[in-house]
């Protein structure tokens, strides 16, 4: 077994990295060639045919027609029988836990936060095995993702490209204030920092979370269904337009959990980049958020988790929770109804943690189930969300130039999306993370 063999094999176990020698780092022993029976190159245009990708130092240097031979010393991955596309993308995790209802909010006073870093990690390779290459977090108040994004970086782990917003912001009795359900005496053990009551507190908060690292800005302008806060709007439209407004101005992004319409209106309003959930969207608003070309994020699978823990213990929730529970899985699928016919850009999310990571692919099908074609479910899930998460020079797309990010099923995934619950190969940034099958 040759060496690059070796290193190929060890990078799909898992196993610590190891350094290929000097020799076949450089010129095109250092190259590897990705033979693919189909390409689906840019999601969105036709498929192309059998086709070569050259990779180098973690980047595609080359889409080529046809199976080209490698030269003396590179790597050849065999992937002639599969469809091979781009490393898939979810604009909403939460990578530090899926254990929700009572049974999270138990961990939260039994485990510390170094036990839950390490969950952090353990979702975060969960998700890249799946073939998502790139998420965007969107809530931890402890720090761990942003840890985590940072340890990736510097090459300590291995996980997914990670674009994260640090904590999410709400105003006092809000869906992201944590005090909400708890005891009054244990108030004063929870961090607040993320609060904000009027425009001057609101451009505090987003500073706040900026200098704690944060690539892109979330706040809810809604009550959730896991706080059992309702639907009700939470916040006022000069506190929206003075988040979104700070936002902007550092170069942030803004995406706004919003469930009931006047929220998602007065989030529109303020110029939010994109709607998550989203649940009770009409033609209004629809067409409010393709003039704004604003983004949909209907994070349809937090249904599959609801359902899932349900059926094991009744009691998993809280009966205020469980109430809307029952709401959000009766209504689920009827915005994307409304809101992808009147053009609305809709991007691929999940909100895993409240599904289960590493299930990732299990919104395609729904997105299916309520009116897009295969094609553009899986456009939403590379082309879509890169441009939305604004890394669309990086990745989202097999051309030269972007990030090695690649990944492999058996069959059709444009005839039948459930392929893409199987990944047969996955690559990220150039590493091998699930070897050829």
């Amino acid at each position: 077994m040759s060496v690059r063999t070796l290193y190929l094999a060890a990078l799909a176990a898992g196993t610590a990295l190891v350094a290929l020698p000097a020799a076949a780092q450089t010129g095109e022993s250092a190259q590897t060639f990705i033979h693919a029976g189909t390409l689906i190159a840019v999601p969105g245009q036709a498929p192309r045919g059998p086709s070569t990708i050259v990779v180098a130092d973690g980047r595609i240097v080359a889409v080529q027609d046809g199976f080209v031979t490698a030269p003396a010393g590179a790597v050849t991955i065999d992937l002639k029988d599969k469809t091979v596309l781009p490393g898939l993308i979810d604009s909403h995790t939460h990578l530090d836990s899926d254990r929700a209802g009572n049974e999270g909010l138990l961990s939260q006073f039994t485990e510390n936060t170094s036990l839950h870093a390490l969950e952090t990690y353990w979702n975060g390779m969960k998700t890249l095995r799946a073939g998502f290459t790139t998420v965007r977090n969107l809530g931890d108040s402890e720090g761990k993702v942003l840890a985590l994004k940072e340890a990736i970086r510097r090459g300590w782990v291995r996980g997914p490209r990670i674009i994260d917003a640090g904590a999410s912001i709400s105003t006092t009795g809000g869906h992201m204030d944590e005090r909400v359900g708890l005891a009054d005496e244990v108030h004063g053990l929870v961090n607040t920092e993320n609060l904000c009551d009027g425009p001057d507190d609101c451009r505090r908060a987003v500073r706040r979370q900026i200098g704690r690292g944060a690539d892109v800005i979330k706040f809810a302008t809604t009550g959730g269904v896991n706080s059992g806060t309702g639907l009700a709007t939470r916040m006022v439209d000069e506190e929206a337009r003075a988040l979104v407004e700070t936002a902007h101005a550092y170069g942030r992004k803004v995406a706004v959990h919003a469930h009931g319409l006047e929220g998602i209106k007065l989030a529109v309003r303020a110029g939010a980049d994109s709607i998550e959930h989203g649940t009770t969207i009409d033609e209004e608003t629809a067409k409010m958020m393709a003039k704004a070309g604003t983004y949909y994020v209907p994070t349809l699978s937090t249904v599959n988790g609801y359902i899932e823990r349900l059926a094991a213990n009744p009691d998993a929730y809280s009966p205020a929770v469980r109430k809307q529970i029952d709401w959000r899985i009766g209504i689920t699928g009827k915005s994307l109804q409304i809101a992808y016919p009147l053009g609305v850009k809709i991007a691929y999310g999940t909100d895993a943690g409240v599904s289960k990571h590493g299930r990732n692919a299990d919104e395609f099908e729904l997105l299916v189930k309520f009116g897009m074609p295969p094609a553009e479910a899986i456009k939403a899930a590379t082309v879509n969300a890169a441009a939305l998460l604004g890394v669309d020079k990086e990745t989202g797309t097999i051309e030269a130039g972007k990030a090695a990010d690649i990944v492999a099923v058996s069959g059709n995934p444009l005839a039948d999306v459930k392929v893409l619950k199987a990944m047969k190969f996955v690559m990220a940034r150039g590493q091998v993370v699930v070897a050829p099958q």
